[in-house]
Parts: C-alpha cells; structure tokens; sequence
C-alpha cells in the first residue's frame, strides 16, 4: 500500500470539502485497440455532460489508453532507465500523452469549460514509482480562480530508478486526499464492480455499494483487464483508490461510455455503477 506522502500544500480553504476528482480512463476516451486513437465521439459526450453538470470546484485527471500505454510497455518505463534506448521511449510516451491531453482539454473547452492543462512531470517527482513530492500550487490557484485542472497519467523522472510511470489512478488518489475532496468519480468502460468477471460467468451479480472492508475481503475476486495495461487494469485501479477512500472519501465507479451516466454522477443522481465508502 503507498506510504505517506510529500507534498507542498498551500491554501485550500474555497475548494476543502467541495471538490470533486472525476477519472476519465482510458479505455473511454481512446479506442484501447488501435494504437494511438482517440475515441472523439466519447470526448466530446463526456465534455458535454460535464458542463451540464456544472461541478463548483472539479479536478479531472484522464488515463492514457491507446496513446501511452503500448509506448510505456515497448520501452519498458515501468521498469526505470536500464539503457539509452530507453531515453527515446520516456520523451515519446510523454508527447503521445500530450497530445491526448490537448485533444480532452480542447473538447472541454469548446463546451465552455475553463479547462487547464497541469503537466504532472512538472510538478511530481515519484521515488521507486511512487509519488514523493507533489507541488500543489499551481492546482490550487486554478482552483481558486475557477478553472478545471486537467492532469494525466504521465512518464515523470523518479528519484530512485530515473524516470517511472505515474499513473493517473495514483494521482486522482493522491489529489482527492491533499484537496480534502469531497468525492472521486471513476469513469471506466464497465458497469462497476461485480461479484465475478461478467464477461466469463453468467452468475456475476453487480455491487451497488460496498465498504472498504468488505472490498478488501473480496479484492481477490476483481478481475484484471485483459487488454495490455501498465497500471494493472481494475484491480489495480482499486488499489490506488484505497487510501483515499479510508480517509473518507466516497467513490462512485461508473460506465462513463454510456450516454448520462457522468452527468448524473457528477450531480449525485442515482446511477448503475459501484459505491465504495469507508463504513
């Protein structure tokens, strides 16, 4: 389980208690099978129901799909610097995430969202993969100010192994316990959790809601994703979450592809998808 944390927090007092995380994965907003596609149509539905929605105070942090997961597994930046052939890799798979970036930040924009790109290299140093430190000046003066940070999972330099992959279910974790976020909202491409793989057992029955504890128990019984995914698939998304959730933050999971579903979320309105809370 991560350890404690680093960071340099400053003033929060006009988003502390009503901030909303929302996780765009991306497995939503990029085609998973073709190599650096983007999935426009679910971009732009998503931008749309987040203006509708209109969140007071909203940080979005968005995965990186077919744009920077087959780049970070071909050059092995999981794994850290090991070679020089490596160096190609780390600076491709950060400008292929970039490009993704601007294609999500551009969607929200056009929809009237005063969305803002927060390059996480910028500001997060990881050690053995895990975040250490995490200047969160910038993201809570855009904040203050009224902007939507848009954050990413990203290749970021790391103290110990030269540069890592951070990935964006780590940071949405991470952000929602510095900001004292009110919520997480996890958009993925399934219904939630259930009590098996749906895909290969008939029986699986959806979880509306579950508690950490309960979670825990049956974390075994999560399937992984069997598409190739650096951030270990939904086990591994769970995981991260952990953390946050025991310090009290609600989180919703829900099947962002599907028209209405992060509108409603995001307005707290009854949806299919998993609740998890601490108690």
């Amino acid at each position: 389980m991560p350890g404690e944390l680093k960071t340099e927090l400053k003033s929060k007092s006009r988003a502390e208690g009503k901030l909303v995380v929302l996780k765009l994965g991306g497995s939503v907003v990029t085609r998973k099978e073709k190599r650096m596609t983007p999935n426009l149509e679910a971009i732009k539905m998503l931008a749309q129901e987040v203006a509708q929605a209109d969140v007071e105070y909203l940080i979005i942090v968005h995965g990186g799909g077919s744009f920077g997961h087959p780049l970070a597994e071909q050059y092995r930046i999981k794994e850290g610097f090991k070679e020089r052939s490596q160096i190609e890799g780390f600076s491709k798979t950060h400008q292929a995430m970039l490009e993704l970036n601007k294609l999500v930040v551009d969607a929200l924009i056009q929809h009237n969202i005063a969305a803002f790109s927060v390059i996480p290299s910028s500001c997060i140093v990881t050690k053995a993969g895990r975040i250490e430190s995490l200047d969160n000046c910038q993201i809570d003066m855009l904040l203050n100010m009224g902007l939507v940070p848009v954050l990413f999972g990203d290749a970021v330099l790391d103290e110990d192994q030269g540069f890592a992959i951070l990935s964006g279910d780590q940071l949405v974790a991470v952000l929602a316990r510095s900001f004292k976020a009110s919520r997480i909202i996890l958009g993925v491409d399934v219904d939630g959790l259930y009590t098996a793989d749906p895909k290969a057992h008939s029986i699986a029955q959806p979880i509306t809601h579950i508690t950490l504890a309960d979670l825990k128990s049956r974390i075994s019984a999560i399937e992984q994703t069997r598409v190739t995914d650096v951030t270990g698939g939904m086990l591994g998304k769970i995981l991260e979450l952990m953390p946050a959730i025991g310090a009290g933050i609600p989180t919703m999971i829900v099947n962002a592809g599907k028209r209405g579903n992060l509108y409603k979320a995001l307005k707290e309105q009854e949806v299919p998808g998993t609740l998890i809370t601490k108690e």
